[in-house]
């Protein structure tokens, strides 16, 4: 690390491309509403064989392609990521790329033991967010689709804490008529601990899980729920592309943070893409094609090759399908789920 960016290529937008999501399975032990509904992932859903995921090899070769086009954030996700054997083998890997400043996981927390949250910060990973919706253990089980209680992800958040990442960040979808109650709980529960929770809206990711604009709670919702306790403050974006909205308490106790993906669409400022676990490259999250980067890998590609193929893509990409949800209304098209994309 340390290493000045590569020069970035530009989409048709002039949008850069800097951050890269990569999805290492599209498994996961959690069934939430809003991404793995129980009853469309059930017991017969056909998850991707292990030979159809990328290997650790093709994931480091895939990421170095990206840093040489400017990249310098990488995200592993899921599915649930923790799921991965070896994990920390592939985090070791990501760290000793030259360029990569940013190397960060999100996990539903539920696998993340102090053994594991150790030995990922020994690796050299960076950051960890952990999935969290409610505090209190009916509303969270219903949420996440398997019974699991609050106090499990509680202690993955200590856990991270304890082995070095901070602040840890927690991510909270909020759904209306399910979770809007636990908002100021969940800022209440984190004040003073230096952890970031970020409110999410309720997203028309994927085709399975049943969104309706009515079931959205605004991040102006949200905020003035909150600022109605505690008086909030606006901070300033850390770097350029950042998705969350950050807000500070006038009193010194924190930060939150809210991604207004609905209401206040970003798409202008995005500098992402996600790569998923059977190598295909998404442009956007509500995508519904990707380009296949395994299949070359697999036959004999170079990286130049490589590279090729994904400047190439960017450099058409247009996608801004929030702002565009916000003049026409949600697409109908068969968009890729989420636990494919990695959020």
């Amino acid at each position: 690390m340390g290493r000045a960016p590569s020069p970035a290529v530009l989409d048709r937008l002039s949008r850069p491309l800097r951050d890269v999501r990569i999805s290492l399975t599209d498994r996961c032990n959690f069934r939430c509403q809003y991404c793995m509904p129980r009853e469309v992932f059930g017991p017969g859903f056909r998850f991707l064989p292990t030979a159809e995921l990328l290997t650790f090899d093709e994931i480091e070769r895939l990421a170095r392609v990206f840093v040489s086009l400017g990249v310098d954030k990488v995200r592993l996700t899921g599915g649930e990521p923790l799921l991965r054997p070896r994990l920390p083998e592939l985090v070791a890997r990501l760290a000793r790329i030259p360029g990569v400043e940013d190397l960060a996981l999100t996990t539903n927390g539920f696998l993340l033991t102090p053994e594991r949250a150790s030995a990922l910060r020994a690796a050299g990973l960076g950051r960890v967010t952990v999935s969290l919706d409610a505090l209190d253990d009916a509303t969270f089980a219903s949420l996440n689709g398997v019974g699991v209680g609050v106090e499990r992800i509680l202690a993955a958040v200590r856990a991270a804490a304890e082995a070095g990442f901070s602040p840890v960040k927690l991510n909270a979808v909020v759904k209306r008529g399910v979770n809007e109650h636990a908002v100021v709980d969940l800022a209440g529960r984190f004040r003073h601990t230096g952890h970031v929770v970020r409110f999410i809206e309720y997203m028309d990711v994927g085709s399975t899980n049943g969104w309706r604009f009515e079931d959205v709670v605004p991040a102006r919702e949200i905020l003035d729920r909150i600022a109605a306790r505690w008086p909030l403050v606006p901070v300033a974006p850390a770097r350029p592309g950042e998705v969350a909205r950050r807000y500070r308490y006038a009193d010194g106790a924190g930060e939150i943070g809210v991604i207004a993906s609905i209401t206040q669409p970003f798409c202008h400022g995005c500098t992402r893409a996600r790569l998923s676990a059977d190598g295909r490259l998404y442009t956007c999250l509500f995508a519904a094609e990707g380009l296949d980067l395994r299949t070359p890998l697999r036959q004999g590609a170079d990286d130049g090759e490589i590279r090729r193929l994904v400047a190439g893509v960017w450099r058409l990409r247009i996608d801004r399908y929030s702002e565009e949800r916000a003049e026409q209304g949600p697409s109908r098209a068969n968009k890729v789920e989420m636990s494919r994309l990695g959020g």
